[in-house]
C-alpha cells in the first residue's frame, strides 16, 4: 500500500525497501542516471580510451559475517565482493581503498588477520591497496572497500541490454553459500574477461542477492520478461531449488546472449573453463507474455 503523504517522511525502510530506496535517492542526484550504472559506477572521460569504473561495498558484522568467523575470511570477503561487481561489467580491477570502523576492544591480532585477508583477495587479481580510513564504533564492526579500475568501451555490458528471445545462463552452481561459500568464493571476473571478448554479451550482472531477487532485476533493467526452468538449475552439494533461488551470495555470473551464439559459446566455454559449469535456465521474453513466476525473492534488504 502506497503511504499517505502525511505519513511519508515517517516511513520505516523496511516498508520500501532497497530498490525503491535506491531509486528514490537517484533521482536526486544530477546526471545520476547517464553515470551510475548497475552494479558499478561506469563513468567516460572525454578523450579517454577506456571508461573508469567505480565500486564501493561493505560487509557488516552479524549481517554477513558472525563474530566467531575467522578474521581473514571476512576480509577475504570484503574484498571479493565488489570485485564480484567488476565481474559483472567485465572491468579490470586496479586500486582499493579500506575503510575500517571496528570497536576498540578488538585486538590488534584480529586487525591484522583481516588485512592478511584483503591483501590475499587483493594479490589474486593485482588489486593495489593503495589507503583507507579507520574509525573507532561501540556497535558491531563495518568494513567497507572502494575499488577503482576500467573496461574497455565496446566490452563495457549492464543489465539494461538484454533482448527479448535471449538465452539466460548462469556460471557455476548456486545455494551454496550458507554452507560456507560466501566466505571463499572467488569472483568471475577471469570468466567474464573472457566472455565479452568472445562472444556478444547483452546484459549481465552477479548473483549476490540470490536469482529469486536479480533476475527480476535484469529482466526489468532490459524491460522485458522472462521464463526459467527450475529443474535446469544447477545445484551446489546439498542444496535445494529453492535455496538455488532465494539463498543469495552465490557471487555468479548471470547473463543473456543471443541463441545464435549458445552452440558456439557452449563448446567454447568447455574448452576454456572444464572445471566451472555453464547453464542455461530459460530466456529473455516479450513483456506482455510474461507471467510472475511465484520465484521466492532471495535477500532482500532492510527487510
Amino acid at each position: 500500500m502506497k503511504p499517505s503523504r502525511s505519513a511519508r517522511g515517517r516511513t520505516r525502510l523496511s516498508e520500501v525497501g532497497e530498490d525503491t530506496l535506491i531509486a528514490s535517492i537517484l533521482r536526486g542526484l544530477p546526471n545520476s542516471r547517464s553515470l551510475i550504472g548497475d552494479d558499478c559506477a561506469v563513468l567516460e572521460f572525454r578523450g579517454a580510451r577506456n571508461l573508469l569504473v567505480l565500486k564501493t561495498d561493505c560487509v557488516v558484522e552479524n549481517i554477513h559475517f558472525r563474530a566467531s568467523t575467522d578474521a581473514s575470511l571476512v576480509g577475504w570477503k570484503a574484498m571479493m565482493r565488489p570485485l564480484s561487481d567488476f565481474a559483472a561489467v567485465s572491468a579490470v580491477p586496479q586500486f582499493a581503498l579500506i575503510t575500517l570502523i571496528v570497536p576498540a576492544t578488538k585486538s590488534a591480532l584480529w586487525v591484522k588477520k583481516l588485512y592478511n585477508g584483503l591483501k590475499r583477495a587483493a594479490a589474486l587479481f593485482g588489486v593495489a591497496i593503495v589507503g583507507g580510513e579507520t574509525s573507532a564504533i561501540r556497535g558491531p564492526i563495518v568494513i567497507s572497500v572502494s575499488v577503482s579500475g576500467f573496461v574497455e568501451r565496446k566490452r563495457s555490458v549492464s543489465r539494461a541490454g538484454g533482448k527479448e528471445g535471449d538465452d539466460l545462463f548462469v556460471t557455476g552452481h548456486l545455494g551454496g553459500s550458507l554452507r560456507g561459500k560466501h566466505l571463499k568464493f572467488v569472483p568471475r571476473i577471469h570468466e567474464s574477461r573472457w566472455l565479452t571478448e568472445n562472444v556478444r554479451v547483452h546484459a549481465m550482472m552477479d548473483l549476490s542477492d540470490g536469482l529469486g531477487a536479480d533476475l527480476p532485476r535484469l529482466a526489468k533493467a532490459s524491460k522485458l520478461g522472462f521464463k526459467i526452468d527450475k529443474d535446469a538449475l544447477p545445484l551446489a552439494p546439498g542444496a535445494s531449488i529453492d535455496n538455488a533461488i532465494s539463498e543469495g551470495e552465490d557471487y555468479e555470473l548471470l547473463f543473456a546472449v543471443s541463441p545464435r551464439d549458445r552452440p558456439r559459446l557452449q563448446k567454447a566455454w568447455r574448452k576454456k573453463f572444464p572445471k566451472v559449469s555453464l547453464t542455461p535456465i530459460g530466456s529473455l521474453i516479450h513483456p506482455s507474455s510474461f507471467i510472475p513466476h511465484p520465484l521466492k525473492r532471495g535477500y532482500v534488504h532492510f527487510q
